[in-house]
């Protein structure tokens, strides 16, 4: 929760790739005093069945940077796994291996101000992912 003096930090991932959330995929959150400073590491979270990561720490106050740090390679890898899994059930001959995470980590950083909520939701997809600031 935002205070007057500290912002507050949401976010959720979608696999654009299949529609639903990400579940499971490690979140963590660091916080800067300024452009020149050294990030701190504040904690992290993991998201929910909903893609959601509600949970996150509050940055400290005089915060003016923050940065998402999403693990997404072992999300990506357990995906490719179950698509191949189904596939063989489709048709037993392997008709080629997944390549795993193209991106095993994205890294959004972004500018904050005291007394603002930021949800930043993460649209992931195998070979690209997308960010914004959501409400």
């Amino acid at each position: 929760m935002s205070t007057d003096t500290t912002a507050s930090v949401s976010t959720h991932i979608l696999d654009t790739s299949t529609g639903r959330p990400a579940a499971g995929v490690a979140v963590r959150l660091s916080a800067r005093p300024g452009r020149e400073a050294g990030w701190q590491p504040l904690g992290g979270s993991r998201t929910d069945a909903d893609g959601r990561c509600a949970d996150l720490p509050a940055p400290p106050q005089g915060t003016t940077h923050v940065r998402l740090d999403f693990a997404v390679e072992p999300y990506a890898e357990e995906q490719d796994a179950e698509r191949r899994a189904e596939a063989r059930q489709d048709a037993p001959a392997d008709r080629g291996s997944g390549t795993g995470a193209f991106f095993p980590e994205v890294t959004v950083t972004f500018a904050v101000v005291p007394g603002e909520h930021y949800h930043v939701p993460l649209l992931l997809s195998p070979f690209g992912y997308s960010v914004y600031r959501g409400s």
